[in-house]
């Protein structure tokens, strides 16, 4: 893996994640809701953003596994620090939660499509002379996006997803949904290590759903 493809897909993992929180934080914001803005959360500016774990540690660990190992991973995922976020300061708690928990997972969507369209656009101008380390980071872009989105949308507690699918739910149904937040990562572990034909069950429902949405977009997906 070439040292600036490297850099670059750090780079742009590090920005998807935390246009993700910011937009949790912005559209909380629009909800009456000013704990992300207070905790100085609506920022570009990475450093309030690093999670030791997720932004540090897990992408590194997978970026030294793709170079060392033959048989490592060959691909990066992280994420940010979750922006603080007070439900019981939105003007309507319900649409508040919706809206707040789709800004998140709609950033990173957004960020796919615009990237696709760079994509498209920079071979329809250069089809002779399109660079390949370009074409692979619009790639990067893409792939990591749409993962994030798809994952985020999953309705498992914490998860994004789970937001929403709680705000569309009866009140004491949705109670009792936001109770199973406590085996969040359990569940999550589950599904990342019980394999299906070889094939653990949250690799293959999240594989699925990306290169579908790839093909759709007419992007090759690339992850390192």
């Amino acid at each position: 893996m070439e040292p600036v493809l490297i850099a670059s897909s750090i780079v742009i993992l590090l920005f998807s994640v935390i246009i993700h929180e910011v937009m949790h934080g912005v559209m909380a914001l629009k909800f009456g809701d000013r704990t992300a803005e207070n905790a100085g959360r609506l920022t570009l500016n990475p450093i309030p953003h690093i999670d030791p774990i997720g932004t540090i540690l897990v992408p590194t660990m997978l970026i030294l596994s793709g170079l060392l190992f033959p048989g490592g991973s060959g691909f990066i995922i992280g994420w940010a620090k979750p922006v603080p976020v007070n439900p019981l300061n939105f003007s309507n708690i319900r649409k508040g939660e919706l809206y707040v928990s789709l800004a998140g997972v709609g950033s990173n969507f957004a960020l796919a499509i615009f990237a696709t369209i760079i994509y498209h656009l920079y071979i329809l101008l250069s089809p002779l002379t399109a660079n390949l380390l370009i074409l692979e980071i619009l790639s990067f872009t893409v792939t990591i996006n749409l993962l994030l989105g798809i994952f985020n949308l999953l309705p498992i507690p914490p998860l994004d997803g789970s937001k929403v699918l709680m705000s569309r739910l009866p009140t004491k149904l949705a109670i009792q949904y936001q109770s199973l937040e406590k085996y969040g990562m359990l569940i999550l572990l589950f599904l990342w290590f019980v394999p299906i034909a070889g094939v653990p069950i949250l690799g293959l429902i999240i594989s699925l759903l990306v290169n579908a949405l790839g093909s759709i977009l007419g992007v090759p997906l690339r992850l390192f």
